[in-house]
């Protein structure tokens, strides 16, 4: 079975909480992966390979917690493994935001624990990782125990073994470093293998650039290209097309700037927004001297086909006077009352995480906090009972107040437990 596209996969690991592999330093700390995680996906990876050398279960919890922030920071699937004893290792991994987990075959136990698994959690979130080309005659038992995918820990696989791999019905994701990538298709013909390619080295790698040097190599990779030619697009008299720049996870409105075909073009090629600059009469990559890229999430084409909306991953401020948007300067407002369900509920939890913070004397929010645990469980369970009892009444006015009620205990036990409305609505999305 040949893959569609062959996918460019960014990984690290994490031991005693510093991370380790891919040449990075020994003092790149919690913080540092989380950005490296969010900067493998900005910059083209497909997938991260995320490997837990933890030694204890102090550790290991603590590169759970690691996890979580990655699923959440960082808009990148990641394949998570490495300290698996028993199915609920699995299911933390799982429920930390990890696409699929990996179960290391040199353990007889997590052999024995693969079927177990994907039965309990389906066979699209288990992968076998075979640390070396002597596991590949079991390849097909490993299949058959519910692993859908092979990955390949060997980084030295010979052509004899790489045409073995290739005559096995299973899927493969195939370790290899960076220096390897532009041989790749040339030594092993890798553009007609069912495989991945995972790419271990480059804590600085720009993976649309080893993307495009794969594509140039013949090898079908997913790249940025454009459903609407240039040529369809309504230009101004100076070739220009105007862009309006939106945050793609908040919606806020950045910027607006102007493109000409060059510039588009540059945009797709590299994944990061290119404009042209009217007043120096040249090409602008955002970001190139402040370090605050643009990088590209969608475009799309307004119904005249004379200007594009662009949704971006903000590295900063957008502005170049140091503002987060260009449109900060007020001019006039209306009062209203803001009725978006996702800003309201981000307002009233950041009101309720501000009491928790800053306790206010009075606040029934902080009377709740001080209580503790059990209190907010408690309400929050009466709160339940009674969206029971309104909604067997006909007015549907008391099921709207017990509601409200609810949500706002309920984010009460949000902030009581450090869970954030991204965090929810990523897990709703996951489903």
């Amino acid at each position: 079975m040949t893959a569609e596209y062959v996918k460019v996969i960014a990984g690290f690991g994490c031991r005693r909480g510093k991370a380790v592999m891919l040449g990075m330093p020994e003092n790149t700390y919690k913080e540092d992966m989380i950005s490296m995680a969010c900067f493998f996906g900005d910059s083209g990876a497909d997938e991260v390979f995320f490997y837990d050398y933890s030694e204890n279960d102090k550790d290991h919890e603590n590169t759970i917690g690691l996890l979580k922030e990655i699923a959440r920071q960082a808009d990148i699937p990641v394949i998570a493994g490495g300290n698996v004893k028993r199915l609920e290792d699995v299911k933390k991994y799982l429920y930390s935001g990890a696409k699929a987990v990996f179960l290391d075959v040199s353990v007889d136990e997590n052999v024995d624990l693969m079927k177990e698994a994907s039965d309990r959690f389906g066979d699209d979130k288990i992968y076998a990782y075979l640390p070396d080309t002597s596991y590949l005659k079991r390849t097909e038992e490993y299949s058959q125990l519910g692993a859908s995918l092979m990955i390949m820990g060997d980084k030295n696989i010979t052509k004899a073994e790489m045409e073995e791999i290739k005559a096995l019905e299973q899927d493969f994701l195939l370790t290899g470093s960076l220096e390897d990538i532009t041989e790749i298709p040339k030594t092993l013909e890798i553009s007609e293998a069912k495989g991945f390619i995972f790419s271990p080295k480059g804590c600085e790698t720009d993976y649309m650039a080893v993307k495009q040097t794969l594509k140039a190599e013949g090898v079908s990779v997913d790249t940025y290209e454009s459903s609407v030619s240039w040529d369809e697009f309504k230009v101004n008299s100076d070739g220009l097309i105007p862009v309006i720049v939106q945050d793609y996870r908040t919606q806020e409105v950045l910027m607006l700037a102007y493109m000409n075909e060059e510039a588009f073009q540059s945009t797709l090629h590299s994944g990061k927004m290119t404009y042209y600059s009217r007043s120096r009469q040249e090409l602008w990559l955002k970001g190139e001297t402040s370090g605050h890229y643009q990088y590209v999430k969608s475009l799309s084409l307004d119904c005249d086909n004379d200007t594009i909306l662009a949704k971006v991953n903000q590295v900063g401020a957008a502005c170049h006077t140091g503002a987060r948007n260009c449109f900060y300067q007020p001019l006039m407002k209306k009062e209203y009352q803001e009725t978006n369900p996702l800003k309201v509920f981000e307002e009233v939890f950041q009101v309720i995480l501000d009491r928790k913070e800053s306790p206010k004397e009075g606040s029934y929010t902080n009377y709740l906090f001080d209580k503790g645990i059990d209190k907010i469980l408690k309400k929050l369970g009466e709160e339940a009972t009674e969206i029971v009892i309104a909604a067997k009444n006909p007015d549907p006015e008391e099921v709207k107040y017990e509601i409200s009620d609810f949500l706002y205990h309920m984010m009460v036990l949000m902030a009581d437990k450090g869970i954030t409305w991204e965090d929810i609505t990523k897990e709703l999305a996951n489903r």
